[in-house]
């Protein structure tokens, strides 16, 4: 074990002291070798070695040259950046950092302190001579009690290679790192390198050529796009031309901002305009994004729609519009998360402070999440479908859409009812529109002087009324005297017609009673209406009428008798005119 430690650390001693090319080759042959970053000289050191590697992979076309230049970052503190911009700002930084000090001066890593040289006392930063770069160790974060650069030396970097840009390499130094700026302003006349509003005025130009030029390859694009569409009817329209149709505007404004985006970049923008300009093209791309896939969506429903109008089931049909709500619910929200990470705010922390109110939140929403379970039951258990007759308490209808909050009916004065699902999952539904049969009940009052050989021939041919009609249930009805009316001897009429709808429904309703209307007409039978007669026992010319109250006692007993069992006017069962249906069925 002792003899494995001694050749241990003679490797780390002949690293430490080999020169930069020798240490960049150990690197690339260990690329998980940690960030040294305990002190300032670690710090200065792995950075420096990382940008010769880079510089040396950058002339020889080397894969590895990411890996260099993150390495080269990670010895950067890039809190003050957006996560999603960490990566390409530190890549640049640490470029011109390392341009910077290989014009100003050559890092002699002895001068470079490891702790602080008054006893007791931590080292907390330290500056590199005559400069203003800094290294300093952090005191929060999940890289506490490291050695960065600091945010301060990131972020005036750029200002510090403007000033020294046009000095020549020191002697000794890794000589920069092959970084050419680009930059257009050499191009342009001395008056137009003024500055106004922290730009200067062949930026203000640049950008108001790139709108123009933005929106006109927007016009561009639409107009190519519109093109390749056919004029077809809506039956014989493709699904590459809804695409398009969906995608056109969408489309016109991602390539303006694709083209601003690029225009920004080249410009070279530093400081506030770079942060503002890169906030504002991040979101607005967001927000096109966002605006394409919402469209998207729409031909995708279209398309399962036309796929469930093709099947019997009808549950597919209601399924399919809480899909498409659903999916454009969480893109909006997704997409939504997406634009306030852009900004620079961070979601992690925004949803944590959401979590802490949550209960209220939950509070608040439970009729939501009620009116949400209640959508699902009725979806899964189907108690009613799309275009069912339903009746719930004083609320009757035709259901038009079942959504995630309510379900709307259609009632039959034309209106519109939105009934909380959550009250159509606690409570009785009628679903009229699942009936195999159809009630009729109805009440036939005729006039009392109606002689019963008659009412008996009426329900003989209401009875084969019934049966002669193609839409009643034959197995079972009634056709029955059965009440003494106020004004009228009452008919019971009670049958059952199977029918699709209400519409039949009535059609055939109405058939029926026509033809009991022309049999009441064939028979001489009158409906009888609401009527008061007056009656008057005694007049002055009229004696008492007890007095003419004569009747022989042994012939009305006779009568009576005759009524009885085997008596000649006893018809227990009728005239034999009418025959009740159960009798028939028998």
């Amino acid at each position: 074990m002792k003899k494995q430690l001694i050749v241990a650390g003679a490797c780390l001693l002949i690293l430490f002291c080999a020169g930069p090319a020798t240490r960049a080759q150990f690197l690339q042959e260990n690329p998980l070798k940690p960030v040294k970053t305990d002190n300032p000289r670690e710090t200065m050191m792995t950075f420096m070695e990382a940008m010769n590697g880079y510089r040396e992979a950058f002339d020889k076309n080397d894969p590895a040259i990411n890996g260099y230049i993150d390495r080269a970052a990670r010895c950067l503190d890039l809190s003050s950046f957006s996560f999603v911009d960490q990566q390409q700002r530190g890549r640049e930084a640490a470029i011109l950092l390392k341009e910077v000090i290989d014009r100003v001066i050559v890092i002699d890593y002895s001068l470079i302190p490891e702790k602080s040289s008054v006893p007791g006392e931590s080292l907390l930063r330290w500056r590199l001579k005559g400069t203003e770069i800094t290294i300093m160790v952090q005191q929060s974060g999940n890289r506490t009690g490291e050695y960065l650069f600091s945010t301060d030396t990131v972020s005036r970097v750029r200002e510090y290679y403007e000033l020294v840009r046009h000095l020549p390499y020191l002697k000794g130094s890794g000589g920069g790192a092959r970084y050419s700026s680009g930059r257009f302003e050499e191009r342009f006349p001395v008056w137009m390198k003024g500055e106004i509003l922290f730009l200067y005025i062949w930026q203000w130009a640049s950008l108001l050529a790139a709108l123009m030029s933005g929106i006109f390859l927007k016009v561009i694009v639409s107009f190519l796009l519109r093109l390749a569409q056919r004029p077809v009817t809506e039956e014989e329209e493709s699904w590459f031309s809804k695409i398009l149709a969906q995608g056109n505007s969408p489309a016109g404004w991602l390539a303006a901002v694709l083209l601003w985006y690029t225009v920004v970049h080249l410009l070279g923008f530093t400081g506030i305009a770079s942060s503002v300009l890169s906030v504002i093209l991040k979101v607005m791309l967001s927000i096109i994004i966002l605006w394409l896939a919402y469209r998207m969506l729409n031909v995708f429903s279209d398309f399962l729609v036309r796929a469930t109008r093709k099947t019997e089931s009808t549950l597919d049909d209601q399924l399919i519009p809480l899909i498409s709500r659903a999916m454009k619910v969480l893109l909006v929200i997704l997409g939504g998360l997406i634009i306030i990470q852009n900004m620079g705010v961070n979601v992690v922390s925004l949803l944590a402070g959401l979590g802490i109110g949550g209960m209220a939140i939950a509070f608040a929403a439970r009729d939501m999440v009620a009116n949400f379970f209640g959508s699902l039951m009725i979806l899964f258990d189907s108690p009613f479908q799309v275009g069912d007759w339903i009746v719930m308490g004083s609320s009757e209808g035709t259901v038009e859409e079942i959504g995630f909050r309510s379900t709307k009916v259609r009632t039959f004065y034309n209106s519109v009812i939105s009934i909380p699902n959550a009250d159509l999952a606690t409570k009785a539904v009628d679903n009229m529109g699942r009936r195999e049969y159809r009630r009729v009940r109805e009440v036939l009052g005729i006039t009392y002087d109606t002689p019963a050989e008659k009412i008996e021939a009426f329900l003989e041919g209401i009875k084969n009324i019934i049966k002669n009609n193609p839409a009643t249930r034959k197995d079972y009805f009634h056709v029955v005297f059965n009440a003494y009316g106020d004004s009228s001897l009452n008919i019971l009429l009670y049958f059952f017609l199977k029918v699709p709808d209400w519409s039949a429904e009535l059609v055939e309703k109405q058939n029926i009673m026509l033809e009991i209307l022309r049999l009441a007409a064939e028979l001489k039978v009158d409906f009888a209406f609401p009527t008061q007669t007056l009656h008057i026992e005694t007049t002055p010319d009229k004696n008492d009428p007890a007095a003419r109250t004569l009747f022989n006692l042994d012939e009305i007993k006779k009568t009576a008798a005759d009524f009885g069992p085997g008596g000649k006017s006893a018809k227990p069962d009728g005239l034999g005119i009418y025959t009740p249906f159960f009798k028939e069925m028998r």
